[in-house]
């Protein structure tokens, strides 16, 4: 076809989809192939904006390495990474929500008996987390894995701060036959998503700022259920209500409260596991 048009061509490229043998395929790529086009004629974009946000693209690109995601930050500071957890992990009663990966997560993380300070006694607010991890009707599971991670004091997680071992504040432990956990480590805080590439500048031009309310990650699994990846954000905290990452929910919030004595905090908390599917 030739002589294509305003009007006609989003109709011809998504016809170029016919010979496609894979039906799921073809319907994200129709999708994909129709809203941009739709974006273009809505904002009548000019020949210099299409070329800024190549670049813009670029950069992004550029910008990630082994230890940083900067496409998954730019989906995370959108909306678009919580909006894709909430399509897929609606929770009944009794199942934990779900939330944001994020950008530093990183395999490898030592397996640690219970009790381990995975801060290493370093500096912050001593604080121990203990609590189950559940079926959703609240059988407790054995021997299910809790990958853990945090940034330090300084606003960092290890793989961005040269300072850092490399598994600082982060490990690995499993269940006991009662389902239970602990792990001592520091009191999160607080902190910025990296500012210093494209999506910094994206957020400066939103008029956003970029924190991010302190929180613990988790990722769960066992076998024959589903992985859960998912947050304890701490009561209190002041971006709670603006987290730049549209992550917290009311039920991942948990106080983090000095134990008897008040030389050391607690968190507690009981992780609802749904079947896999």
């Amino acid at each position: 076809m030739r002589n294509l048009t305003e009007t006609n061509l989003t109709d011809a490229v998504v016809a170029r989809l016919a010979r496609s043998q894979n039906p799921r395929f073809k319907q994200v790529m129709e999708s994909l192939i129709r809203h941009p086009h739709a974006f273009v004629r809505d904002v009548k974009l000019s020949e210099a904006e299409w070329a800024e946000g190549i670049k813009f693209l670029t950069a992004t690109g550029h910008k990630c390495d082994a230890d940083r995601q900067e496409f998954i930050l730019l989906s995370d500071v959108l909306g678009v990474s919580m909006l894709v957890d909430a399509v897929n992990h609606q929770k009944p009663p009794g199942a934990t929500e779900s939330t944001v990966l994020g950008p530093f997560y990183i395999e490898g993380a030592p397996d640690l008996p219970h009790g381990t300070d995975i801060s290493h006694g370093g500096p912050g607010e001593p604080t121990e987390v203990s609590g189950h991890v559940l079926t959703h009707d609240g059988k407790p599971l054995q021997g299910a894995l809790l990958d853990v991670w945090q940034t330090a004091p300084n606003g960092f997680y290890s793989t961005q701060d040269p300072a850092q071992d490399r598994f600082n504040l982060r490990g690995r432990f499993r269940t006991d036959d009662r389902g239970r956990f602990f792990f001592r480590t520091i009191k999160p805080t607080s902190y910025p998503v990296p500012t210093d590439g494209p999506v910094g500048t994206i957020l400066n031009a939103m008029g956003r700022h970029p924190m991010r309310p302190a929180h613990l990650h988790f990722i769960i699994s066992a076998p024959g259920w589903e992985t859960l990846t998912t947050h304890l954000f701490v009561e209190g905290d002041p971006y709670l209500d603006s987290d730049v990452v549209f992550g917290v929910k009311n039920g991942l919030v948990v106080d983090f409260k000095p134990k008897p004595g008040g030389e050391v905090l607690e968190a507690k908390y009981d992780f609802g596991m749904m079947p896999a599917a």
